[in-house]
């Protein structure tokens, strides 16, 4: 038995390829695209016979069905109530892998319907599949539901940990879907898996009093999360359109059919670097870099209603970005400009311009730090404001003045920036300046 896992770094999330032997394999908690999936496998010699979720999933589309049309059987929590063909299991269930045995345990908590997986051989436990209910350092969001059901789900989840995960053997492998960079994660840290004993003892969320305490330390830890969150669960239960391995082709438009297509309400989604950007932009236009964690702001800064026509740069991949939406389920594309930025300057048509300052320039005018909260509790600039930038088209009425947007690397800046200039407001501006260059131009400034 060997476990490999394949990692979502912009969403923070794991799927598990599990070589189950005999050739066969068996995948949980897949993405929508199945193309790692099905690659992993095939250089490892296995055909995917079984795929698995532990829960419906509120970060990404599901790939469950994308597996099973290629000939894996799907299993899910019955609680589910899938709209789908597959198989669902119930606590204390145990499916026979032909030669393994895969059980399954009730850990409701993250989810009403979450089920973790215990991989045994025989009655020896190989690893465990734990979803959310228990992760690296911490235990996955139970805020994701309603409001109403947080603490009872927090209550749960305290019970799912300590009374069916923790009296495992302290040596069994854990392996969460969440982790490192999840918004589905509360208290998160660098690492990906576990073992129950380590999380035992270490972590943070375990080491509560009783279930009030640690209700009290989950709820602290919960910061927000993208707006798309709040409609991917009935989405994966209905279940998704069949993509297969190759996302949709992008239709290539003209400047004119562009232009056009602005005039009509679609969104111009500019997914170039962002020095490219403020060079020059097609006004009103959102700046998302194509970066691990586009699929985050998409989801959380634009209604999935919009038609999408990108903007990019000759060497940037756009079946990237197209991978990237469809699997927090955005699949409204009306193309891309072809020619980039510079076939719309040719044409005679206006671009806009967005300042990028140093250290120094910004100093004098009003910092914005658009970071999470969690960031901003570690160290930000002294004086500075504070709003995320999911908040931004809500608070944007609140920031006066000159405006520098801050976040460290830039990406976040522009975006919020580029919310802003589509908003008519002009006086913005950009720094890619850390906190620490930042602060330590404003001090000197003051000398």
């Amino acid at each position: 038995m060997k476990v490999i896992p394949i990692v979502d770094q912009g969403l923070g999330n794991s799927a598990y390829l599990v070589d189950i032997g005999d050739g066969q394999g068996m995948v949980i908690d897949p993405e929508r695209n199945p193309a790692p999936y099905l690659a992993a496998s095939e250089r490892r010699g296995l055909r995917l016979r079984w795929v698995v979720e532990t829960h419906l999933h509120a970060d990404f589309i599901s790939g469950g069905r994308e597996l099973a049309v290629q000939g894996a059987r799907l299993l899910a929590p019955a609680e589910s109530l899938l709209h789908i063909d597959h198989h669902g299991v119930s606590d204390g269930d145990e499916v026979d892998l032909g030669g393994l045995t895969l059980r399954v345990i009730a850990t409701p908590g993250h989810t009403p319907e979450h089920c973790a997986y215990l991989l045994m051989d025989g009655a020896d436990p190989l690893a465990l599949f734990t979803g959310g209910t228990l992760i690296v350092g911490g235990v996955a969001r139970t805020d994701l539901i309603s409001p109403d059901l947080t603490e009872e789900l927090a209550r749960a989840a305290y019970r799912s940990i300590r009374e069916r995960l923790l009296p495992l053997p302290d040596t069994l492998p854990v392996y969460p879907t969440h982790g490192a960079g999840s918004f589905c994660s509360a208290s998160p840290t660098g690492e990906r898996t576990s073992t129950i004993g380590r999380e035992r003892a270490s972590n943070p969320l375990l080491q509560a009093r009783d279930e009030d305490d640690f209700v009290a330390r989950l709820a602290a830890s919960l910061g927000s999360y993208p707006t798309y969150f709040h409609r991917l669960r009935d989405l994966n239960q209905t279940g998704a359109t069949v993509y297969g391995p190759t996302p949709p082709p992008l239709t290539p438009l003209a400047p004119d059919e562009v232009e056009r297509m602005i005039e009509v309400g679609v969104e111009i989604v500019d997914v170039r670097p962002i020095i490219d950007f403020a060079a020059g932009h097609i006004p009103s236009s959102l700046s998302i870099q194509l970066r691990d964690q586009f699929a985050t702001w998409l989801g959380w800064l634009i209604d999935p209603d919009r038609v999408l026509v990108f903007i990019a740069d000759p060497d940037q991949d756009l079946a990237d970005a197209v991978i990237q939406s469809l699997n927090i389920g955005y699949e409204r594309f009306g193309g891309y400009l072809a020619g980039g930025i510079t076939a719309w300057q040719q044409s005679g048509r206006p671009v806009g311009e967005t300042l990028v300052l140093s250290a120094d320039q910004a100093s004098s005018l009003t910092i914005v730090d658009v970071r999470q909260e969690s960031e901003w509790e570690t160290g930000h600039v002294p004086g500075a404001v504070h709003v995320e930038l999911g908040d931004i088209p809500d608070r944007s009425s609140e920031l006066s003045g000159e405006l520098v947007f801050h976040c460290g690397h830039g990406q976040r800046s522009m975006t919020a920036a580029s919310l802003l200039e589509r908003a008519g407001r002009t006086k913005v501006a950009v720094t890619t300046a850390s906190a620490g260059e930042l602060a330590r131009a404003i001090a000197s400034s003051a000398r």
